[in-house]
């Protein structure tokens, strides 16, 4: 099992940036895909960048693409995301997922999540 914890959230203006960090806990977390998902009041979690377990792949969702970075250091057992560019339709709450099995970009495929952390992009 993999126990993940988000940091990094907070409220920025538009057109900062912020890193977001998901430390994890737990054997064998270089086999793990990672991801990245948000989700906004009221609306359906969303995909917006996962990573290979030994970190030379990553996605992204069409809204995130060159401005948020996925990466992954798997000797500290953490995943960042890098946002940049940030806009206010990218405030949600952000989660960290993992997935030993295989990477997707449903959420339903996750097998661990972390609790989330606030992200709010002010205008």
């Amino acid at each position: 099992q993999v126990q993940l914890v988000e940091s990094g959230g907070g409220l920025v203006q538009a057109g900062g940036s912020l890193r977001l960090s998901c430390a994890a806990s737990g054997r064998i977390f270089s086999r793990y895909v990672m991801a990245w998902f948000r989700q906004a009041p009221g609306k359906e979690r969303e995909f917006v960048g996962s990573i290979t377990s030994s970190g030379h792949n990553t996605y992204y969702a069409d809204s995130v693409k060159g401005r948020f970075t996925i990466s992954r250091d798997n000797a500290k057992n953490t995943v960042y995301l890098q946002m940049g560019s940030l806009k206010p339709d990218d405030t949600a709450v952000y989660y960290c997922a993992a997935d030993v099995s295989y990477g997707s970009t449903n959420y339903r495929a996750y097998d661990y999540w972390g609790q989330g952390t606030q992200v709010t992009v002010s205008s």
